[in-house]
């Protein structure tokens, strides 16, 4: 059975804490969630096991996610000296949507109209929040509230992506509010 591995991460600063967004590797990771088809369970890793989730990338058939190329393995740049999308098989569907498009497109608005109203939870500046307040408080609920939003992101990245192979399309909100169809080729990957 191929192994699909759907991932996201969530990180400790901004980019504007850290210098910009050039400097992804600054950012730190509060949480990282896969959810593996092979398992067919969710995995949640803080910072101090980012090798673990690296070697989970590395195995997988194919990882799966939503900017993650160009952002989240930014993130994991400096927590190894492998360059995470040389030793990993991707499709990230922003990056695809945006090379179909000429435009890039948030998560929520090809969610909520694909999968009719499952769209995301939370914001992740909501994320960075709750890792200030665990910063300050020690309070271990915000890292789980993180762990949560975290997991549904990585549920709805893998809703739109099985609904894109199933179908051959996505639906995503255009700027004005109208709903719009593309053909995908996910089902090829």
């Amino acid at each position: 059975m191929k192994n699909i591995v759907y991932f996201d991460l969530e990180t400790r600063r901004s980019a504007a804490e850290v210098g910009g967004w050039h400097e992804t590797a600054k950012m730190g990771v509060s949480v990282a969630v896969t959810f593996s088809t092979r398992d067919n369970a969710y995995h949640i890793y803080t910072e101090d096991r980012m090798e673990e989730l690296i070697e989970e990338l590395r195995m997988a058939d194919l990882v799966v996610g939503y900017n993650h190329v160009n952002f989240d393995y930014g993130v994991l740049q400096a927590f190894t000296f492998w360059t995470v999308a040389d030793v990993t098989h991707n499709l990230d569907l922003c990056s695809d949507l945006t090379a179909r498009l000429g435009h890039r497109l948030k998560l929520d608005s090809v969610a909520k109209v694909t999968l009719g109203g499952n769209s995301k939870t939370a914001e992740g500046t909501d994320a960075l929040k709750w890792w200030a307040e665990y910063e300050k408080t020690g309070d271990v609920q915000k890292v789980l509230d993180i762990a949560r939003y975290c997991c549904f992101d990585v549920k709805v990245t893998m809703e739109v992506h099985r609904f894109g192979v199933e179908n051959g399309y996505v639906l995503y909100e255009n700027k004005q509010g109208q709903v719009e169809k593309i053909e995908v080729d996910w089902a090829e990957r």
